[in-house]
């Protein structure tokens, strides 16, 4: 079955907040946090949720200080 752009289509979003930074930017320039949630996503795919909170905790919290700007 071939995959369809039904969200977009249908002008709804429903799942794009969840990659924030990866998404599509207004002047074509990449987001300040996107290496950050990059490494994030890359180390958790294919984990599962369990695991992956476990083993990337070190992205995800590098991630979040990008985000909150809690170190800088």
């Amino acid at each position: 079955m071939p995959f369809w752009g039904l969200q977009k289509q249908l002008g709804i979003d429903v799942d794009s907040f969840l990659l924030r930074q990866s998404m599509a930017q207004p002047h074509g320039q990449a987001a300040a946090c996107h290496a950050f949630e990059r490494e994030w996503v890359e180390c958790g795919h294919g984990l599962g949720q369990t695991r992956a909170r476990r083993e990337c905790q070190l992205e995800y919290e590098d991630f979040m200080e990008c985000m909150k700007r809690t170190k800088l």
